[in-house]
């Protein structure tokens, strides 16, 4: 099934860029624009679309209250702004958004988030992630950490700080290819969907000095 996708930012251009690199997926399609948190809103009642993608600083609604008006009734909301402050984050995550990504994060992670999104996943920008896993107490011992090989242990922690697959792959001397096999083995034996699982995980296992 396709996903039906609402962006509400009030950059035109971001819109647009939005929409190139959502409309690329053959499983993707953007069904609805906004400039402003109210005309979201409306159009999210009206079209009724699997997943909006809400800037924070809008007319109208700013992204946070329209998260929080559309919790619950349907559409799934990811935040994606250019503030990395925490208290944005997690008012959005209390809220009910299933996601929050810097702009800057790049295509890759805002198509990995929709989809996480329908998954029942919930998909944060890495930077913001590892700030927020630093402040997690280490527990004495995380189920499938164990079990990683040497390799495995060392992608797994490479993830935990922030790495893309580039910049692991860059760090361990091996390509990118071999990053995501690793980490799709790692995924399966930490029980978890995605790299944010993994550095959970590896924060949480005190496994990462």
């Amino acid at each position: 099934m396709t996903t039906r996708i609402l962006i509400a930012d009030d950059q035109e251009n971001v819109r647009i860029g939005f929409r190139l690199v959502l409309d690329s997926q053959p499983d993707m399609t953007v069904v609805g624009e906004a400039a402003s948190g109210t005309a979201a809103l409306d159009l999210a009642r009206h079209l009724r679309p699997d997943v909006v993608l809400a800037d924070i600083r809008m007319p109208g609604l700013d992204g946070l209250e329209l998260t929080r008006r559309l919790a619950g009734t349907g559409p799934r909301v990811i935040v994606v702004t250019t503030f990395d402050q925490d208290d944005y984050l997690t008012t959005a995550l209390r809220d009910g958004a299933c996601g929050f990504l810097l702009k800057r994060s790049g295509p890759t992670l805002l198509i990995e988030a929709v989809r996480a999104a329908m998954a029942g996943d919930t998909l944060i920008s890495p930077q913001l992630t590892v700030r927020l896993l630093r402040r997690l107490q280490p527990l004495a011992a995380t189920p499938g950490v164990a079990a990683l090989t040497d390799r495995e242990r060392d992608v797994a922690r490479a993830v935990a700080a922030g790495g893309t697959n580039a910049e692991i792959a860059a760090e361990l001397n091996i390509s990118a290819g071999t990053v995501k096999t690793h980490l799709a083995s790692i995924q399966t034996k930490l029980g978890v969907r995605n790299r944010v699982g993994v550095a959970a995980r590896m924060w949480a296992s005190g496994a990462v000095p």
